[in-house]
């Protein structure tokens, strides 16, 4: 009988017999790793790799010592028409928030919203065009519209029992014209406030921020002048707190878009907004293919180029976009068709737009600016966190109702830029219509206190002073706190879910001014320039 030779041979066979099963085994663990992460029951990538960036932040790390609660959605390079339809924020989808989110035994002690002003009708003009036809009355069967919006009307219209800050008793609770003037609040603007502002009922309702018999102090309404925030932040506010007690109410003015009280002399400010400007323009009249779409619209329109820069048409642009009406048009002689502006045209001087918030971040001239502009509500807010905290401490015997523990500064997109800015927030889309910052005071499970040391033959134990009191930011319902200049670095050292308050205290009275290679305030914007 002749030897078995190859795959026949008995010590072969034996060998690839165990080849086979390690390639079968193989197969087998393959098909179900799959599996498992087609159900989701398994991470597809593992929990150490960088995210690519987002709207509102660099790459978050995941280390290994932290897993992200509140995960961020990813974003690509925005196309200019796309952004622009996010901009308008038009209130027809269901929003994800992540506000009152948070840990299990951990109290809501103060939340701090600012918002930007609904949408609102162009403060420019178009010269030989039609202006876009918007009806600013309020009417419940017109849409948009909102489940609130009827008993709100109503509401309004008992709005002299409140207290009102000169000159805001004089301004219109409500948009109120059928053809609207320039700048003023659309129903549309209204409907997304009361959205936000019912959102916002819904996320804190669990952890009673505020209690059915809240008291005047609890609650801080504040904003500028224009009837399109006042209205704005009355909206929000009933979304809120609905039927709210109007005799409990005083509405606070603040006569800088920068809400900046006392404190709002500051030259160097101005100095960085100057140079932030000039280099805007520069990038501007170096883009060929701006000049070259601003030629052709003047053209159309009839119009000098110059006149029509002035005019900044992209205002009166994006309420048509925002509005599903045609872009406007100039009359042609002859009997010939109008002539109409395009949303090719409209595309080039958004992405211009999109281009100078790319430089402004790299230059960095705007972040300076922000800093010293912002620096007065940071530190106001600061100081109300700081207040709440203390008062909230174990032992310590609490005033009812004596704590703003709820504040709503109704605003622009100039106060909320900077803001963002101000926060090392750079990467976050520009102000949307209704925009909304949220600053939420937590305190934690009570942190066991440190050793006991002897002095003087007593025990005494170190005290351990804000160890449990956490802030979380959320931009738009997104949690960005661990994007922020004063929280990125603490999320890669420690397994926190939330950022220390101390982490906020500092920065806002010293380190943010790093910015500017000063430690204060004062000596930011008092510093002699060459």
């Amino acid at each position: 009988m002749e030897k078995a030779v190859g795959w026949f041979h008995p010590k072969m066979l034996a060998r690839n017999r165990f080849l086979l099963l390690v390639v079968v085994g193989g197969v087998v663990l393959a098909i179900v790793s799959v599996s498992l992460q087609f159900l989701n029951l398994t991470p597809a990538t593992p929990m150490a790799e960088k995210r690519p960036a987002t709207s509102s932040g660099e790459g978050l790390s995941l280390g290994k010592s932290r897993k992200r609660v509140f995960p961020v959605t990813q974003t690509q390079e925005p196309d200019p028409i796309a952004e622009a339809y996010s901009y308008c924020n038009t209130p027809n989808r269901t929003e994800q928030a992540w506000e009152g989110h948070s840990p299990a035994d951990y109290k809501l002690l103060s939340v701090h919203v600012m918002i930007r002003h609904g949408d609102r009708y162009p403060l420019y003009y178009i010269p030989k065009t039609k202006r876009p036809t918007i009806n600013c009355t309020l009417s419940a069967s017109r849409r948009p519209s909102h489940p609130l919006l009827k008993a709100f009307i109503s509401h309004m219209a008992q709005g002299g029992r409140g207290h009102w800050e000169s000159p805001l008793a004089s301004v219109p609770r409500l948009p109120n014209h059928s053809a609207c003037e320039m700048g003023e609040l659309t129903q549309t603007g209204v409907v997304q406030h009361l959205r936000n502002g019912k959102l916002l009922q819904q996320a804190y309702k669990q952890h009673t921020l505020l209690p059915s018999d809240w008291s005047p102090r609890q609650v801080w309404l504040e904003t500028t002048g224009k009837s399109r925030t006042v209205q704005s932040g009355l909206a929000f506010l009933y979304g809120f707190l609905p039927d709210f007690d109007w005799k409990k109410l005083t509405v606070h003015h603040q006569w800088s878009t920068l809400f900046c009280g006392s404190s709002c002399d500051c030259p160097a400010r101005n100095k960085y907004l100057e140079e932030d400007q000039r280099r805007q323009y520069l990038l501007r009249v170096a883009d060929a293919n701006l000049e070259r779409t601003y030629a052709s619209m003047a053209q159309t329109l009839g119009l000098p180029p110059r006149q029509l820069r002035a005019a900044n048409p992209i205002d009166s642009l994006l309420c048509h976009l925002c509005h599903g009406l045609a872009f406007p048009c100039a009359p042609s002689g002859d009997g010939a068709p109008p002539r109409c502006l395009t949303r090719e045209q409209f595309a080039v001087i958004r992405q211009q737009q999109l281009d100078d918030e790319a430089d402004r971040r790299r230059v960095g001239l705007y972040r300076k600016y922000a800093v010293l502009a912002m620096f007065p509500y940071l530190n106001r807010t600061a100081a109300k966190m700081e207040r709440v905290a203390k008062s909230s401490e174990a032992g310590r015997q609490r005033r009812v109702g004596a704590d703003e523990v709820f504040t709503l500064s109704s605003a622009h997109d100039v106060t909320l830029a900077p803001l963002l800015s101000a926060l090392g927030l750079e990467r976050a889309q520009f102000p949307r219509f209704a925009a909304r910052i949220v600053f939420e005071l937590w305190r934690g499970p009570p942190v066991p206190l440190g050793p006991v040391r002897r002095k003087g033959g007593k025990g005494e134990r170190s005290k351990v002073n804000g160890r449990d009191v956490f802030i979380r930011v959320l931009y738009n319902g997104e949690d960005v706190t661990f994007h922020s200049a004063f929280c990125r670095l603490h999320e890669r050292r420690v397994s926190q879910p939330l950022c220390p308050l101390a982490n906020f205290l500092t920065f806002v009275r010293r380190d943010m001014f790093r910015v500017v290679n000063a430690t204060s305030y004062s000596e930011a914007c008092y510093r002699r320039f060459d």
